[in-house]
């Protein structure tokens, strides 16, 4: 399984999709870059994804772990396959 797709978390309220996308563009071609908001406010809920064209590139960006950006101190690691569960689920009776 390939993995280029990065967690990025510990990022300020107000960082948006072009400053994660300017911070982590000089390790490679970036093919997406996802802010992930509050579903109710609009807000960012402070961590991204970065998907990268190669598996090379999303390894040498990990080297922002722990890096300053906007006075905050990033945490990078590989992005995890989401697995079941979460969710709202319903009623057990």
């Amino acid at each position: 399984m390939q993995q280029n797709k990065l967690y990025v978390g510990n990022l300020a309220f107000s960082a948006t999709q072009s400053d994660v996308e300017s911070a982590f563009s000089s390790y490679g071609e970036i093919d997406e870059v996802r802010l992930i908001t509050d579903r109710d406010t609009g807000r960012s809920r402070g961590f991204a994804f970065v998907t990268f064209s190669t598996q090379q590139d999303a390894e040498s960006a990990l080297e922002m772990n722990g890096k300053t950006l906007d006075g905050r101190n990033l945490i990078v690691n590989i992005a995890k396959e989401k697995t079941g569960g979460g969710g709202r689920g319903g009623r057990r009776y």
